[in-house]
């Protein structure tokens, strides 16, 4: 028997449950959603967080991809999704909680505490069962509401943090370096002397009906490569060659205004130090500043909202170091 929260599989079978954590002032229960699919046989627990933020749905969808297709009787191990873990920010389609200004990112408060702010007693809750049960563990998020974002991966340089960068298989070829996380889910899972990683696909330009869809397709086929590399399911995985390794750079705006891309600007492309990125006009249509490539790299997520305010993000660049086997 598996047990996480209120949720209990048999070997072979599939339970929902949930993992509370307290009311809300009506008197509503405030619980964490949790499908477990515990396997016919033996082998190690992946744990799939979605929207902790909750202005990022592609985790959701990629959870009930999952669910209907991992078959409990052909799975070693366990797969233990959790497609909603900030259940306020979801419902209100937030970044963060609405109802908790003091610890409005989840994303920078784990492990949080059992008697802190709103949003920390959430973290407490799930991370509590998270690094009890899981083995290996995959936050997914995106571009949310502001920005789109393609494949791309945060993880730690020990090797075991590596090896489950490269087991998300074809279209991950770009790993950026983790140092040392901290308050999120990956850094939990660190602590206990397990493995995580923070996986970046989707937002606000991807929501048409068939682009979200291909997001979630993606998303859902990275995690089967991932089981079939740890030899949770059957079959042969596949992984990206070559891939890349580097540091972020976030580009804020200098000034506001209407925020556009360059018409050519392409994720995943080569670009030079000082090749123009996007302008940022005035009202009247004239130019502003532009924002250029800051080293030699690669754009990996792009404002998706025109309009921009001095300091929002406007790109997210890739400053690629390296390669990785």
């Amino acid at each position: 028997m598996l047990t996480v929260g209120t949720a209990q599989a048999a070997a072979g079978s599939v339970a929902t449950g949930a993992i509370p954590v307290s009311k809300l002032a009506g008197g509503t229960p405030l619980e964490i959603p949790v499908i477990v699919i515990n396997g016919a046989h033996d082998g190690p627990c992946l744990w799939v967080d979605g929207a902790i933020h909750g202005d990022e749905p592609e985790g959701p969808l990629m959870c009930h991809i999952l669910r209907r297709e991992v078959d409990p009787a052909e799975l070693h191990g366990s797969l233990v999704l959790v497609p909603v873990i900030n259940v306020p920010a979801f419902e209100a389609a937030s970044r963060g909680n609405p109802l908790d200004t003091f610890s409005y990112d989840m994303n920078r408060i784990y492990p949080g505490k059992p008697n802190g702010y709103f949003s920390e007693r959430i973290a407490w809750a799930h991370s509590e069962w998270m690094t009890k049960v899981a083995d290996l563990e995959l936050s997914i998020h995106s571009g949310g509401a502001h920005s789109y974002l393609s494949e791309t991966i945060f993880a730690t340089e020990d090797d075991k943090s590596q090896e489950l960068a490269r087991a998300m298989g074809l279209g991950w070829d770009l790993a950026l370096k983790s140092f040392l996380p901290k308050g999120n889910p990956m850094a939990s899972m660190l602590e206990v002397g397990k493995t995580g990683i923070t996986v970046e696909l989707g937002g606000r330009s991807a929501t048409s009906p068939k682009d979200f869809h291909r997001v979630g397709r993606v998303l859902a086929d990275a995690a089967l490569n991932v089981m079939r590399h740890y030899q949770m399911l059957s079959g042969e995985a596949k992984y990206a060659q070559p891939r890349f390794t580097g540091v972020q750079h976030a580009l804020l705006a200098p000034v506001s205004g209407l925020f556009l891309a360059e018409e050519n600007a392409e994720f995943k492309t080569p670009m030079k130090k000082g090749d123009v990125i996007a302008r940022i006009y005035d009202v009247y249509g004239d130019p502003l500043e532009t924002l250029v490539a800051p080293s030699d790299g690669r754009i990996f997520g792009l404002r998706a909202l025109p309009n921009v305010t001095v300091g929002d993000w406007c790109c997210f660049y890739a400053e690629i170091q390296g390669t990785l086997p």
